[in-house]
């Protein structure tokens, strides 16, 4: 089967975008991942049995807050492209301490790919 080359192209781009985010998240700088997102980005999931819920930057206040995390490992575990949306799965051990799995959707915007939502499961240890 042949893979057309603009979702070739887009695979790349929006795997480019998903390591802005973990680049941040690496850095503890919010400035490293906030161009990853939409400007209208939300985020939603558990943290014990606490809903967070609401705009992006609830995640860049959080990330800020908890600083580097250089012992960050991750792997995109999946990537599924519809033209102009795509999801993603991203596995993520020692963010702060945590392993977490995020499912982000992305939107392609005036040719660039923008994450416009975050789901995100903490998982327990």
């Amino acid at each position: 089967m042949n893979i057309p080359s603009t979702q070739t192209s887009d695979h790349v781009a929006i795997t480019d975008v998903v390591q802005q985010y973990i680049d941040g998240a690496k850095s503890g700088r919010s400035k490293d991942m906030k161009s990853a997102f939409h400007d209208d980005a939300t985020i939603f999931g558990y943290i014990g049995d606490d809903l967070v819920a609401g705009p992006i930057q609830d995640l860049f206040d959080w990330n800020e807050a908890n600083g580097p995390a250089s012992g960050l490992k991750t792997r995109i575990a999946n990537i599924d492209l519809a033209a102009t949306v795509a999801t993603v799965r991203l596995e993520l051990e020692n963010w702060a301490g945590h392993r977490f799995t995020d499912l982000f959707t992305l939107l392609k915007t005036e040719s660039e790919w923008k994450i416009t939502n975050k789901v995100f499961h903490l998982h327990r240890q």
